[in-house]
């Protein structure tokens, strides 16, 4: 089997192809067929996870604090910052159903199914941060529209 051997599993890699890093991580390898194998490659990606989903929401309540602002219904910090950890708490339970999923998956089917946990992990990367960005707008959003209808009356 040869590095550039589509078919080539991730623990199979040692040394990341240069100028590929994005890529790689949004379409990495997937893991070996075994319990341990898929719960390893999932972890090894979860603190990139949490930076891409806290980066995502930082620049959401940065959005939504200067929405309020701009609204002239300034909010403090602290109380922007109340969500945060329930939120992180949470896409973390979610992203665990990541791994349990995949290895339910294989037990079941075994190598009947090919390995879904690029596609599973690409797809809850991109819905946690959709999440992120457009729960803070919607919002402001409503805040909006109080004011029009308040203005309106």
């Amino acid at each position: 089997m040869s590095a550039s051997d589509p078919a080539i599993l991730e623990s199979d890699i040692e040394n990341p192809r240069p100028g590929r890093a994005l890529a790689d991580f949004l379409y990495p390898k997937p893991a070996r067929r075994t319990v341990g194998a898929i719960f390893k490659w999932w972890e090894r990606r979860r603190l990139a996870y949490n930076a891409i989903i806290s980066a995502g929401g930082a620049v959401s309540l940065a959005g939504l604090w200067l929405g309020f602002l701009l609204l002239g219904n300034p909010v403090s910090p602290g109380f922007m910052l109340t969500p945060v950890i329930p939120v992180l708490l949470a896409a973390n339970a979610c992203y665990t159903l990541g791994p349990i999923v995949e290895s339910l998956a294989h037990k079941l089917w075994g190598r009947e199914v090919l390995p879904i946990g690029p596609h599973l992990f690409r797809a809850g990367l991109i819905f946690s941060v959709g999440l992120t960005l457009v729960l803070p707008m919607i919002l402001l959003g409503f805040q909006l529209v109080v004011r029009l209808v308040q203005a309106l009356i």
